[in-house]
């Protein structure tokens, strides 16, 4: 892992797996950290790619100024951190909150973008059905701590019951305040649905078939929304961060759609 302060604000922490193929970039959900994608690198290292991984604003080992900010302000981080690595293109890969920026990324600076790999993600926002859900979680968390309980249900709609542990280790070892900030970019970010026609990257969507928190129907949408999408591959089983629930199987289709892209892509 390395770090460096972009002139964005943040000092993000990163891993860059080297070499000289073609890049794609790896962007974690939200409460996560890079080293949700550990069941990806290595076969995609194997494959010949470069990999960088990285923790947004208010997530893992990245510091920032603690002010509000939005998807947009993650998505020029990425940018900037590209910048510092010399990276003029690369597929851009995000789960869930990293989707919401890969697309934001693909709309500033569609030149930069060779593909894009969504995973468990949409371009809208949250159902209001479930967003007095979330808000109460939210609330019970900065005000009373996340006790294990809490964590583990938090765990749950966005893990299940594989990786959860690890995750609850950290969050339960963090201040109970680190949530509120990002929190907010979460349950306030913009709806890019109508944009969604400008991006013409080649696009996979992946989603899990028992994703609790972004139901199919939403990857549907967006996979039917972007001009350089195939039909939504479903992960059979897969949970929201089916990457984690499901490695082998999303890895390989990963895999089978970087392949087609082109070194000109």
């Amino acid at each position: 892992m390395a770090t460096t302060t972009l002139p964005t604000g943040p000092t993000v922490d990163y891993t860059d797996s080297g070499g000289d193929g073609p890049v794609i970039v790896l962007s974690h959900g939200f409460m996560l950290d890079q080293e949700m994608f550990d069941g990806q690198v290595p076969a995609l290292v194997e494959a010949g790619w470069r990999i960088i991984t990285w923790d947004q604003r208010g997530h893992g080992r990245t510091t920032y100024d603690a002010q509000p900010y939005t998807y947009w302000d993650s998505a020029h981080d990425l940018l900037a951190l590209l910048d510092h690595l010399g990276i003029e293109r690369a597929v851009i890969g995000g789960m869930s909150q990293g989707g919401f920026i890969a697309l934001r990324l693909a709309l500033e600076a569609p030149d930069r973008v060779a593909g894009l790999v969504l995973l468990d993600s949409q371009a809208g926002t949250e159902d209001p059905e479930l967003a007095p859900l979330y808000e109460g979680m939210a609330q019970s968390w900065a005000d009373d701590g996340p006790t294990e309980d809490l964590a583990y249900t938090v765990g749950g709609l966005i893990l299940g019951p594989v990786g959860t542990d690890e995750f609850v280790a950290k969050w339960l070892a963090r201040p109970a305040t680190d949530i509120a900030i990002p929190f907010r970019t979460l349950m306030d970010r913009d709806d890019v649905t109508d944009r969604l026609g400008e991006i013409t990257a080649p696009t996979i969507v992946i989603h899990g078939t028992d994703d609790p928190s972004i139901p199919v129907s939403r990857a549907v949408e967006l996979a039917n929304g972007l001009p350089g999408a195939g039909p939504v591959v479903l992960i059979e089983g897969g949970h929201h961060g089916a990457n984690v629930s499901h490695p082998a199987e999303v890895s390989g289709a990963m895999l089978a759609f970087l392949g087609t892209l082109s070194p000109e892509s």
